[in-house]
């Protein structure tokens, strides 16, 4: 006989989950205390480096980034029969004799413009002080009562010091121009420096072509799909960065034409010389369109000394910037960047933080090349996947 199994018993009915008691599932992530300490030093090394040397990586990657712009001009010159060194030259001449034209075409009335400024917030603020009305205003009374404590405080002081103490004098230092000349040469002499760094490495990087993408490509590894996965990598940063400066581009020109044509439909003075200023530092994000729309009222209500003109005009440049940004800019850059706007301002920030103006300006770059890195990367695959949409 074969021996009976023992009857088993049946398993409890599980318990009723208690909604105020916190639920015991844990995510567990594996996670290398050692690998990410390493991580963390390298990436402060890496900030360390980036801000210590600003003066180096900046013009390479405005040399860079003008490569790409100025690339597709070059091609299309090389097949018509023309030499890469040629047509590069010319084009980079052109450009800087363009761009000194310019600027020089509107120096007197950039100056004057500029010459207006302190005259224009102190009348803005004289009419604050006097647009307060009648009667005193709390902070008035606040500063009076403190004005007062402070006579009643002198008065109560301490008499005049003993005879035989000295009395120290603090004079400040005498103005001499030759420091400031000095500091003027200084700034001029780095700023031609940086500009014929960034001309010369752009030359050569379009004389170059393809050379550097070809050895990229060749030191990847000995397999196809290395080879293929860069190929890709490369591709899409070359046609994220080019659509994107093309974009920025015509965003450029549509706000500081706007700009020029309402503001002399107005009747701002240095209407041209404003629609520059707004051309211009609308390649700096969240900031230039700021600047802009605050001087011009400063300078509307200078010109026209009514407050209703003043914000007639700050409000016509925030409406254009405001269409400007949240319009054209996003419908063009959609398919671009494939990026999310909330990392993108992030990253911004971080880069202006590390590099000033220029950081503000070559931040959305970087960041499309450090997301089309990480896309292909095992490892980096988070990273992308933070910045993408």
């Amino acid at each position: 006989m074969e021996a009976q199994d023992p009857p088993r018993t049946p398993a409890a009915a599980p318990l009723p989950a208690d909604p105020e008691e916190p639920s015991q599932v844990l995510l567990r992530v594996p996670v290398n205390v050692r690998s990410a300490t390493l991580v963390l030093l390298a990436a402060i090394a890496l900030l360390a480096t980036l801000r210590w040397a600003s003066a180096f990586f900046i013009p390479l990657m405005v040399g860079f980034l003008l490569s790409y712009a100025l690339s597709p001009i070059v091609d299309v010159l090389q097949r018509w029969r023309i030499p890469r060194s040629i047509s590069a030259a010319v084009l980079i001449l052109g450009i800087l004799g363009g761009a000194a034209a310019s600027v020089y075409s509107f120096t007197d009335d950039a100056n004057q413009l500029i010459a207006e400024l302190p005259a224009a917030a102190r009348k803005l603020r004289d009419s604050m002080r006097s647009g307060g009305g009648k009667g005193d205003s709390a902070l008035s009374t606040v500063q009076k009562a403190a004005a007062q404590l402070e006579q009643a405080a002198a008065e109560a002081g301490p008499a005049a010091p003993a005879r035989g103490a000295q009395r120290v004098v603090i004079e400040k230092p005498r103005f001499d121009i030759r420091d400031h000349l000095w500091t003027g040469t200084m700034g001029l002499a780095s700023l031609i420096g940086q500009v014929t760094v960034v001309t010369f490495l752009t030359f050569f990087l379009l004389m170059s072509g393809d050379t550097f993408r070809r050895k990229l490509v060749k030191i990847t590894g000995p397999t196809l799909s290395n080879k293929k996965i860069t190929v890709q990598a490369l591709d899409e940063i070359t046609e994220q960065i080019q659509r994107y400066l093309l974009v920025q581009l015509l965003a450029a020109v549509v706000v500081g034409l706007s700009t020029w044509l309402v503001f002399w439909a107005l009747g701002m003075k240095h209407a041209a010389v404003w629609g520059l200023a707004a051309g211009i530092l609308n390649f700096i994000p969240y900031v230039g369109s700021v600047l802009v729309t605050a001087a011009a009222g400063l300078v509307a209500f200078l010109q026209f000394g009514e407050v209703n003109m003043a914000l007639a005009v700050t409000g016509v440049s925030l409406v254009i910037n405001t269409l400007e940004g949240n319009l054209i800019v996003p419908l063009l850059t959609s398919r671009a960047s494939r990026m999310n706007p909330v990392a993108v301002f992030i990253g911004v920030l971080a880069w202006g933080w590390l590099w000033g103006v220029w950081g503000l300006l070559l931040g959305i770059p970087i960041l499309m090349v450090v997301k089309a890195v990480c896309d292909r990367v095992d490892d980096l695959k988070p990273v992308g996947e933070l910045l993408g949409t």
